[in-house]
C-alpha cells in the first residue's frame, strides 16, 4: 500500500520507502504523538525522532538492529516520555537543540546548531533551528538526491499553521519567520512534512496561506 502517514496510537506503522531511506511512522501516548524511526537502506543504521510515549511500542518498531541515536525534536514531555527508557535499553545516543536541552530531563549528549547535521549511517539530515514554540525545536531536512526533500517539524509546523505560541506575540512573529526563512524559502513545494502530531502535509500545500496565518497571529 501506498504510503499516507495517516496513523493511529494503537495501530500499526505506515512506512516510506524511498531509495536510500526507510521512514516508519507510528502514533504513540494520550497525546497522539508522532515518532519516525529512519533506518538507512545501505548500513540498516536506525535513528529515531522522538521517543514520545509507550516505550514498548517503541522498541517493537526498533526491533533487534537497535538504534544509533534519538533526536528530540523539542523540550515538551510528551515528545520525550519514553526517552529514558528507549535509551537505557538502546544505549542510544541522543541528540537535541541546544537551547531545549536543559529542559529535558535525559542527559542530551549531542547539543543541536542550526545547519547542523546528523547521520543516519550514509543518509545525512540537516537540522534547522525554530524559535518560538520553544527556545530550541528543531526540525530535521533530508534532502534526497533521488527526489523532493523529507521535512520533520516536530510542533513547529502542522497542516494549518505554525506550532502553538500560547498566544505570545513575540513567540509567534519568531516562529513563522523562522519557518518562512528556513523552511519555506529554502524548500521546495514538493517538500514532504511530517509533524509532531496528526496527518503529514506538504510545503506546496501550507505556502499560499502563510500570509494568513501571519495576519491571524497563529
Amino acid at each position: 500500500m501506498a504510503y499516507t502517514g495517516a496513523v493511529k496510537v494503537g495501530g500499526p506503522a505506515d512506512v516510506h520507502e524511498l531509495t536510500d531511506l526507510i521512514i516508519s511512522k507510528i502514533a504513540v501516548g494520550p497525546m497522539n504523538n508522532n515518532a519516525y524511526l529512519l533506518r538507512c537502506r545501505a548500513t540498516d543504521t536506525q535513528v529515531l525522532i522522538d521517543a514520545a510515549a509507550e516505550p514498548d511500542v517503541l522498541l517493537g518498531l526498533i526491533g533487534d538492529g537497535g538504534i544509533s541515536s534519538v533526536v528530540t525534536t523539542h523540550r515538551h514531555q510528551d515528545h520525550w516520555g519514553a526517552l529514558g527508557e528507549v535509551v537505557e535499553r538502546t544505549g542510544a545516543r541522543t541528540f537535541a537543540g541546544r537551547y531545549d536541552a536543559d529542559g529535558i530531563p535525559v542527559p542530551t549528549d549531542v547539543l543541536v546548531d542550526d545547519g547542523d547535521t546528523i547521520s543516519v549511517g550514509r543518509v545525512t539530515l540537516t537540522a534547522r533551528h525554530l524559535k518560538g514554540h520553544t527556545p530550541g525545536s528543531i526540525a530535521l531536512v533530508y534532502d534526497d538526491p533521488h527526489g523532493h526533500p523529507h521535512l520533520f517539524t516536530g510542533d513547529c509546523l502542522f497542516p494549518g499553521g505554525v506550532g502553538n505560541t500560547h498566544g505570545d506575540a513575540e513567540h509567534f512573529t519568531s516562529l513563522i519567520d523562522d519557518v518562512e526563512s528556513k523552511l519555506f524559502a529554502q524548500l521546495p513545494d514538493e517538500t514532504w512534512v511530517y509533524p509532531g502530531h496528526g496527518a503529514d502535509t506538504t510545503l506546496g500545500a501550507e505556502r499560499p496561506h502563510l500570509a494568513e496565518w501571519r495576519e491571524r497571529g497563529w
